[in-house]
């Protein structure tokens, strides 16, 4: 699939599968979450720019690498699910700048509806990293990146735990431009618009709710 990046390696999908058994505690699941989401910000931030700078170590001077400070980056989390990859990633990214869109999916028609929506004032400076744990039918995602595209970021991509193929069919026709990663694509939904295998309502295992 063009412009999607599946990021397979053997500590994410070890970790993706504890995620997905369904005897995994809210709070261990809480805890992969965090940790799988440092992983997929270490791939999705592959390519941000460094510079050289000289510093000194304990015994010598040398150029070395830092990232390039003009680089600025915005994670948008899609509440409430998308929160438990913004924790994991801001372990990383400590000063990236923070935004959040709420939606929520209409049981019956499967129509997100945005309920909060807030984003640095900056935003045409920065590269935007949004981020939800699912693209099931991709309407909440497309409807998250509509908004988005509006503060006209510099650049953005899609962060995901998992994602089904006809979500990313639908995503992409909506918004080809924008790159999705994700731990896995799955079989397919359900009748209700799960994601099969998948694991569930990810913010119900989140937060300990149904």
């Amino acid at each position: 699939m063009p412009n999607v990046f599946i990021i397979d390696h053997p500590l994410v999908q070890h970790k993706l599968t504890l995620m997905r058994r369904v005897e995994t505690s809210t709070a261990k699941f809480r805890s992969l979450l965090t940790e799988i989401s440092m992983l997929l910000a270490y791939e999705v931030t592959r390519d941000l720019p460094l510079k050289k700078e000289w510093i000194k170590t304990p015994l010598a001077e040398m150029e070395a690498p830092l990232l390039a400070p003009e680089k600025k980056l915005v994670i948008v989390s899609i509440m409430r699910a998308g929160q438990g990859i913004l924790d994991g990633m801001l372990q990383l990214m400590p000063s990236a700048r923070v935004g959040h869109i709420g939606l929520y999916r209409e049981p019956t028609t499967l129509v997100p509806v945005e309920y909060y929506f807030k984003v640095p004032h900056d935003i045409e400076e920065r590269d935007m990293i949004v981020v939800d744990p699912m693209i099931a039918t991709g309407n909440s995602a497309i409807a998250a990146v509509d908004r988005l595209k509006e503060t006209n970021p510099k650049s953005l991509k899609l962060v995901c735990l998992l994602a089904a193929p006809e979500g990313i069919k639908n995503f992409h026709q909506h918004h080809p431009d924008v790159p999705i990663y994700t731990a896995a694509v799955d079989a397919g939904l359900d009748e209700h618009g799960y994601i099969i295998p998948g694991l569930g309502d990810a913010g119900d295992r989140l937060f300990g709710t149904k």
